[in-house]
């Protein structure tokens, strides 16, 4: 359990957190377009590089299993 004399309650939190909002550089919607697709392409070339592996893995299980 947490000590609650230890903790200090900020009545202005709400208005604080708002203030450094304000201070935040967002990205623009350019930018935000150009990350999100760099973030889809790399997912697909790891999502497809996974497979493959997966895919051979598989295959060569398959081959050593078929001596028994």
């Amino acid at each position: 359990m947490t000590n609650n004399q230890n903790q200090k309650v900020n009545p202005n939190f709400a208005t604080d957190v708002v203030n450094e909002l304000k201070k935040v550089t967002w990205p623009t919607k350019a930018e935000t377009i150009r990350l999100t697709m760099i973030v889809i392409i790399v997912s697909l070339i790891i999502g497809t590089y996974v497979g493959i592996i997966d895919i051979l893995l598989a295959k060569g299980l398959e081959f050593v299993t078929k001596f028994r």
